[in-house]
């Protein structure tokens, strides 16, 4: 995994979720010495959790052991979670302008499930519009501001669920589960999906646009500026949070 891209997810998602959040990472393999290094001032203030999984690849099931990944962190955290978000770190949750994660969940309080829609972004397409120099130096999520609007249907949701109403789980959401699941909230909640960024060492510009619409590869992109905008923030909540202690993270 890249060092660079954990440090940001982490760092956007303790912002956004707030301080009685808290984060379970399954290590699988990618959590090598420098990207635990990023986690570390997380770890140490309480705020993440790491559970060394390396060994499920000698007793591989479906799916790369998803399902038992899934479960285990549906039922270690049960009781002491009011809702659980099943996402991957390449993924941002997000909510519009003029809400808030706690003003979303209390609308959604009824639901003991409900899914989230994808927006699917480009992981190699970066914006240029602050000059190649600066642009090289900003946060992924930043200057990988394409966002693929390609008409065609994308199931690939993610989910949340209170999780004492649900038996078991799944990797895209919950069949098994007592009361109701809402799947039209997009209008409340979504996530930026930067597909494949996370394992790539390197800088992850391969190409610069300076337009709002392009085609890329026979496939239509638009300019969104959604969470480039929110960067400076995050930026700062990590420096007020933890120091800066994480400032020369390689990729």
């Amino acid at each position: 995994l890249s060092p660079q891209r954990v440090r940001e997810w982490i760092a956007y998602h303790a912002r956004f979720f707030g301080e009685k959040s808290h984060f379970v990472l399954h290590d699988a393999g990618g959590v090598q010495e420098e990207v635990f290094e990023v986690l570390r001032p997380w770890i140490e203030l309480g705020r993440v959790t790491v559970h060394d999984i390396r060994d499920q690849e000698r007793f591989d099931g479906y799916y790369h052991n998803q399902f038992m990944v899934v479960n285990d962190c549906l039922h270690r955290y049960r009781f002491e979670a009011k809702w659980i978000f099943f996402f991957d770190v390449d993924e941002f949750i997000y909510v519009p302008p003029k809400k808030t994660i706690s003003s979303v969940m209390e609308s959604l309080e009824e639901y003991s499930q409900f899914t989230i829609e994808q927006m699917p972004m480009s992981s190699q397409l970066c914006f240029s519009g602050d000059g190649p120099a600066r642009t090289y130096r900003k946060w992924g999520f930043e200057k990988l501001a394409y966002r693929d609007v390609k008409k065609v249907a994308r199931r690939d949701r993610k989910y949340a669920v209170q999780p004492r109403n649900v038996y078991a789980t799944g990797v895209h959401m919950s069949q098994n589960l007592q009361g109701k699941t809402y799947h039209k909230a997009e209008g409340k909640i979504r996530y930026f999906h930067y597909h494949g960024s996370i394992s790539q060492r390197r800088e992850p510009c391969r190409h610069l646009f300076n337009g709002t619409r392009i085609v890329f590869d026979n496939n239509p992109y638009i300019l969104d500026t959604t969470m480039r905008d929110i960067g400076l923030a995050v930026k700062t909540f990590e420096i007020r949070t933890i120091g800066d202690r994480l400032l020369r993270t390689r990729q």
